[in-house]
């Protein structure tokens, strides 16, 4: 049987006594918020009063302290989850179904960056290069927040890491209320730590309980469709309440949904095969990632996501700006966004049968090579080029850029063993989400020079090359790595090549169905 819910929260009541604690500074803000209506919900001329003071206090030390309740007190065993090592039936269907919900809050958090960017230089009068600076420190905080995410996830465990994700994200909600530009840069850094965390640790998670027969299909469609989900949700309450109260109302109404995923954490078990890596004495250094044999997967997985991340971050950013400055087509920055997410529902689709049926590799090297194709297209008509060409070459560079981002998350984590799941997790999406902080400034650069837009579209074409080359040539196979999770001779041997050196047997164990037949 699996142990209770309760019982995988060491400190229950200290726990909720911080997210109360947390919930009362929100509150509070929440209320002086609205206290701004009179002013048509302009806080720029506000002060931080010695309410607001106390209020974040209260937010800063609920989360201390419900983070610190959920870490397991030292000398201490997790809570033993005894069993088969995948989530049985139900619970298996209501897990994916929580998951899925967590992905799509957390991708909201950095979808509701575009919307929030115009009226908030309007408000604090702001120039283009000082709003600009919101999405970049949002963004590296969304690294920071990877790297520390994947790693605690591997020491403290997946579910204390989504809990702590998600008590970030009830705290920077407040974010709505800052009355300075640099209490919202503040932040949005925490906001966007909070993100970087919550993506490696759910796919950790998913592929530990998650039977290796159908998993991949369903962590694919799962990455590609919340990304989705989570920009349109973003632009539907955009839509809907920015007319109504202004651009910060969009923090505020995230609310209730970060409330509901804390809820719903109860139904979160940590997986069976975590808890098996507990209760053994060896810790497995970050550092293994660069060692053999883990080094050559490292570099494929780091080329595939730094390169997706210059594409996405550099290269597409500034498309909307150059559609305009063309006066070509009367392609809006709108319609841009839109037919990157519509696009990515088929994409996702495809990719995942792909993924499962077919080849993990093989498909991560199709989407590259689309997206190389596509680059190269857009190089060779240019911005005034024919109507027809140009926007079929847009949508095959969104289709490639989805398929990508879609594949890359679910494949890292299951080609890594165990015990640094979440720390590879972490690493990769770090290494993708860091041309959010030097891609945008390195196309700038680009565009600057002869050749503008083609010589950009050609410079991060190369990277994606490379990457599907890498990916082609030394990738690892899924279907060769994966490894029945709970196995402790099995885990033994992964502990000792991490930790030892030692190598692992030539012949991994083959991927098994839902039966536990091999296949």
């Amino acid at each position: 049987m699996h142990a209770r819910a309760d019982a995988l929260i060491p400190r229950p009541v200290l726990f909720w006594t911080g997210v109360v604690l947390t919930c009362a500074g929100v509150i509070e803000h929440l209320w002086m918020f609205a206290d701004s209506a009179s002013m048509d919900f302009d806080m720029s001329t506000m002060r931080m009063s010695p309410l607001m003071w106390a209020a974040m206090t209260a937010i800063v030390l609920g989360v201390v302290i419900s983070a610190c309740a959920v870490v397991q007190p030292g000398g201490s065993r997790p809570a033993v989850v005894s069993g088969p090592t995948q989530t049985p039936g139900v619970s298996r269907h209501r897990l994916i179904a929580i998951l899925t919900f967590a992905l799509l809050v957390d991708q909201m958090k950095p979808a509701t960056l575009a919307f929030i960017s115009p009226g908030m230089r309007a408000e604090y009068h702001l120039s283009t290069t000082e709003v600009s600076s919101l999405p970049t420190v949002a963004l590296t905080g969304t690294v920071v927040g990877s790297l520390v995410g994947g790693r605690t996830a591997d020491r403290i465990g997946r579910r204390a890491t989504i809990l702590i994700a998600s008590l970030l994200f009830l705290g920077t909600t407040v974010c709505g209320a800052m009355p300075s530009f640099r209490g919202n840069l503040i932040m949005c850094a925490l906001m966007g730590m909070a993100a970087g965390g919550m993506l490696p640790v759910v796919y950790a998670l998913m592929t530990e309980s998650l039977p290796p027969g159908r998993r991949a299909g369903i962590m694919v469609l799962q990455a590609g469709l919340t990304t989705t989900g989570g920009y349109m949700a973003a632009s539907g309450l955009a839509a809907i309440l920015i007319p109504l109260a202004g651009w910060r109302v969009l923090w505020f109404a995230q609310l209730p949904l970060v409330l509901i995923l804390i809820a719903l954490n109860r139904w979160i078990t940590e997986s069976a095969a975590f808890t098996d890596r507990q209760s053994r004495p060896e810790r497995v250094p970050a550092s293994v990632l660069f060692k053999r044999p883990q080094r050559v997967r490292t570099l494929v997985v780091s080329a595939y996501a730094f390169a997706w991340g210059l594409v996405y971050w550099g290269f597409i950013t500034f498309l909307p700006s150059q559609f305009a400055s063309s006066g070509a087509h009367g392609m809006s920055a709108t319609t841009l966004l839109f037919i990157s997410s519509l696009l990515a529902i088929p994409t996702c689709a495809v990719a995942a049968w792909l993924y499962t049926h077919w080849s993990a590799r093989g498909t991560m090297v199709v989407y590259a090579a689309l997206t190389f194709t596509a680059l190269l297209a857009l190089a060779a008509v240019g911005m005034d080029g024919n109507r027809l060409v140009l926007l079929t070459t847009v949508m095959l560079l969104f289709v490639g850029t989805a398929g990508v981002i879609a594949l890359l998350g679910p494949y890292t984590a299951e080609i890594y063993p165990l015990p640094i799941r979440g720390t590879a997790g972490g690493w990769a999406a770090a290494v993708g989400k860091s041309g959010g902080a030097f891609g945008p400034p390195l196309i700038a650069m680009i565009l600057s020079v002869p050749g503008g837009m083609r010589t950009a579209a050609v410079f991060v074409a190369l990277p994606m090359a490379v990457a599907g080359i890498a990916v082609a040539v030394r990738g690892s196979n899924p279907q060769t790595v994966a490894q029945p999770a709970g196995d402790a001779v099995l885990l033994d041997t992964e502990l000792d090549d991490l930790v030892y050196g030692e190598g692992l047997p030539a012949q991994a164990t083959p991927l098994l169905d839902e039966g536990g037949t091999a296949r």
